[in-house]
């Protein structure tokens, strides 16, 4: 869907606004500027969905849907999703504590062979949060 084909107050463009907050411009913007006919509906799909009807939704503090993101991710093993999660959570306010809680959790819920990768991100994570700190 092109912009002129958006109304205002569409949830794609509510979706754009949290996933910018959320995951950070340089990211959407590297998600998006390479985009293509393939891909563009995807792209729009997770926009509108996801960040727009989803995050935007007033139910739950970010913090905690950062949470159950982080254990979403760790449940299916999508490893490069987590890792961009654990950088949502921090910029989401969660803490590195909390993060450590959820991974911990989740090694009974999900798998201690799971937790173990999550660890292993989360430490990659929070060693260039500290760096940029």
């Amino acid at each position: 869907m092109t912009d002129s084909q958006r109304h205002p107050g569409d949830t794609y463009d509510a979706g754009m606004e949290v996933r910018r907050e959320v995951l950070g411009s340089e990211h959407v913007d590297r998600a998006t500027s390479t985009s293509n006919d393939f891909t563009d509906e995807f792209q729009e799909m997770i926009t509108r969905y996801a960040w727009g009807t989803i995050w935007t939704r007033e139910g739950l503090p970010r913090t905690t849907r950062s949470a159950i993101t982080l254990t979403a991710m760790i449940a299916g093993g999508y490893w490069e999703e987590l890792e961009m999660h654990v950088h949502a959570a921090l910029r989401n306010g969660m803490t590195p504590d909390e993060i450590k809680e959820v991974f911990l959790q989740s090694a009974i819920y999900c798998s201690v062979p799971a937790a173990n990768v999550a660890f292993k991100i989360g430490k990659k994570v929070l060693a260039e949060y500290e760096e940029q700190a």
